[in-house]
């Protein structure tokens, strides 16, 4: 819900906006959200589809996650590794070629 009125101190138009819910997309009806919260549902069971992912399957996603950060871990300090080493390599080229 949105109000607009003449702020006469700035002298620009402003807004007042309310929440007064969401659209429903299937019903095309706004369902309240005040301060109490979501309205209880009228009477419409959730469907198992609608249900959210059982605990497990973000266990395992985690799971996945933390093995693909050890995984670029140990990358990433190979790559360091690797860096120092041609680094060392470059440097002793160099004094060899200033000599």
């Amino acid at each position: 819900e949105s109000e607009s009125y003449w702020d006469k101190e700035k002298k620009q138009p402003r807004s007042r906006r309310k929440l007064i819910g969401k659209l429903d997309e299937e019903t095309g009806e706004i369902i309240p959200t005040g301060k109490s919260g979501r309205k209880k549902s009228s009477g419409r069971k959730q469907e198992e589809n609608d249900s959210p992912e059982p605990i497990t399957e973000h266990i395992r996603v985690i799971a996945e996650k933390d093995e693909q950060i050890r995984l670029l871990k140990a990358e990433n300090r190979a790559l360091i590794k690797e860096k120092q080493e041609v680094l060392k390599a470059l440097e002793t080229l160099c004094q060899r070629l200033s000599d």
